[in-house]
């Protein structure tokens, strides 16, 4: 099992056919809703993870709930190169689990989007575990050298 910290590839085509839209307003028509969801150890989650699966996801109770978090897009913006956007930080109160890695996807019903549509897998980098406490994802900066997702030249 593995979890590698990546943008999936469903997420790269479906980018370029138009359905995600990352402006902090959402799209027009339909907006983007993006959520992030919590796994163990026993995920297996890479480039090719489609879609959100509850297979191997923290379970829900002690401060989690299965299918994770809404996040709050922090906008998008370009330097000269690089295009990029962000999240806002997430935390779970009264927390009590332990978790390897995460997966944002957009929860959309739009046209053409995959069901719960994978955007990117990120690795902990090993078991990070909260007791009784506040568990945060802290997101970098939203500029062209730290952005969690970036598009350059």
């Amino acid at each position: 099992m593995a979890i590698t910290s990546c943008l999936t590839n469903t997420f790269k085509e479906e980018l370029l056919q138009g359905h995600h839209s990352f402006n902090a307003s959402g799209d027009t028509p339909a907006g983007s809703a993006f959520k992030i969801a919590l796994y163990t150890s026993s995920a297996t989650l890479d480039t090719t993870t489609t879609a959100y699966t509850a297979t191997n996801e923290v379970a829900s109770g002690g401060g989690y709930t299965t299918a994770g978090e809404d996040l709050t897009n922090t906008g998008v913006a370009k330097s000269t190169t690089t295009s990029y956007t962000d999240f806002s930080d997430v935390s779970w109160t009264s927390a009590s689990f332990t978790a390897r890695g995460c997966m944002i996807y957009n929860s959309s019903t739009i046209t053409g989007l995959t069901t719960n549509a994978t955007v990117c897998i990120i690795d902990f980098g090993g078991d990070k575990t909260v007791s009784s406490g506040t568990f945060t994802i802290q997101f970098p900066t939203n500029d062209s050298s730290d952005a969690i997702i970036r598009i350059t030249s």
